[in-house]
């Protein structure tokens, strides 16, 4: 990796607040929810970064979607971005940009920060200390 070092809060905060998101397709929308746009656009980003190659990402992601097939999950579609997003957290564990405990403290500030924040308004983080 030949980036700049980049924590799991700077992801959070690039992608929390004002990141548009992609047009609408003629079936409605690209995403069903808007978790599903973020894992999209954090992928991105630290793809961007260097954090890994478009075929790694194919691999893990691939990796996750064999095990819910193992674990004999649906297959028509329905958990594809928790699969995205399972694939997403075990890439930033392996490559040391965060730890599954800070990944369950950014799951909280997200659920706390979407709670307290009226409809149609973004989400945004309190900041760093929001990972501790």
């Amino acid at each position: 990796m030949n980036s700049p070092m980049t924590t799991l809060s700077d992801v959070a905060q690039a992608c929390g607040d004002g990141f548009p998101l992609p047009a609408t397709g003629s079936q409605g929308t690209v995403f069903d929810q808007p978790w599903q746009a973020h894992a999209f656009a954090m992928t991105l980003q630290l793809h961007e970064q260097g954090v890994f190659t478009w075929p790694q990402w194919a691999q893990a992601l691939t990796r996750e979607i064999r095990a819910g097939q193992t674990r004999g999950e649906a297959s028509d579609g329905s958990l594809y971005y928790t699969h995205w997003l399972n694939a997403l957290e075990q890439l930033v564990i392996e490559r040391g940009l965060g730890t599954p405990a800070q990944i369950h403290a950014l799951e909280h500030a997200w659920a706390a920060a979407a709670e307290r924040t009226p409809h149609g308004q973004a989400i945004v983080l309190d900041g760093p200390q929001a990972l501790v």
